[in-house]
């Protein structure tokens, strides 16, 4: 089902974007809490994210977990979980961070580089596709999300 698609042309305007998703499932606790992103190296995914957990978790410095696989931003009523997918290669490198773990813990999982991990999305999830969209406009982005499946309460 679709919720929204969006075209922003700034960083702040993604950042927007990515804030009024958390908005909408804090407001509707029946959207699963995962939410996969894809989209192509530097098109938006963290700054997407960076919203997002803003309202979450306000005054929290995100970065890219690329490194680290995952970071953890502690938040009320719950926490967020950012996972970054793009060195991930087989399901082994998800068992050695905990993934299945984080999926069984109260809390809201994003994670970049979904496409990356097909196999191990949940049943229910709000996918965000970014996509740059207009060469010589390098923030020019258009932001497809859509809910997959239905969640359990």
């Amino acid at each position: 089902m679709r919720l929204l698609t969006e075209q922003t042309h700034t960083a702040e305007e993604t950042e927007a974007c990515g804030a009024a998703l958390a908005r909408r499932m804090c407001a509707d606790a029946s959207m699963p809490p995962f939410v996969a992103l894809c989209g192509d190296l530097g098109a938006g995914k963290t700054a997407f994210v960076r919203g997002f957990v803003s309202v979450i978790a306000p005054h929290t410095r995100v970065r890219s977990p690329t490194f680290s696989l995952v970071n953890e931003y502690p938040a009320s009523p719950r926490p967020v979980f950012h996972f970054d997918m793009y060195r991930i290669t087989g399901e082994d490198d998800l068992a050695s961070v905990g993934f299945d773990d984080y999926l069984t813990r109260p809390g809201i999982c994003l994670v970049e580089w979904s496409e990356n991990i097909p196999y191990a999305l949940p049943d229910a999830y709000v996918r965000v596709c970014i996509e740059k969209d207009r060469p010589g406009q390098p923030d020019s982005r258009r932001i497809t999300i859509e809910q997959i499946g239905e969640a359990r309460l």
